[in-house]
């Protein structure tokens, strides 16, 4: 059976590279700014945000990848970083001998809470302080509709 195939028009072609260039600028512009202003990437920025989250500061390796939609391999090489940071600390599992937690140090909690400000404060200026009200909600709309579609829920 042959498939055609369904090549984008030119208006398509046009949206999805204006979605490429600004998704790709603007987690370089973040991830840039948090090596600046406080010595990580977005990457452990996220490992850190997660697991502050999460009741007693702590999380399966298994389950933090999946939250940061990173692969197993690449979380254990972070998780190395970041404890040689003294910023998490990575426990066994007691009910999972192969598993491992990751758990959130109080240095950890400060690095975030020191890193936190000025994060916030680029995502507001290069995002939110760009578009208008109803832009943010269409980007929140589209944002969530994607995000289902790719995940399946």
């Amino acid at each position: 059976m042959v498939v055609m195939t369904r090549w984008l028009d030119p208006d398509e072609q046009r949206t999805w590279r204006a979605f490429l260039t600004a998704s790709r600028a603007l987690m370089e512009t973040l991830d840039r700014e948090l090596q600046r202003d406080a010595g990580m990437p977005h990457a452990y920025y996220e490992i850190l945000v997660r697991l502050s989250e999460t009741p007693e500061r702590q999380l399966r390796m298994s389950e933090l990848a999946e939250a940061t939609g990173s692969s197993r391999s690449r979380l254990s090489h972070a998780a190395a970083q970041l404890e040689a940071s003294g910023w998490i600390r990575r426990e066994e599992c007691p009910t999972d001998r192969r598993g491992q937690i990751a758990v959130l140090t109080d240095a950890g909690f400060a690095a975030l809470a020191a890193a936190a400000p000025g994060h916030v404060e680029g995502v507001r200026r290069h995002l939110f302080d760009a578009l208008s009200p109803a832009q943010v909600d269409q980007l929140r709309r589209i944002s969530e509709t994607l995000a289902d579609h790719l995940t399946g829920s």
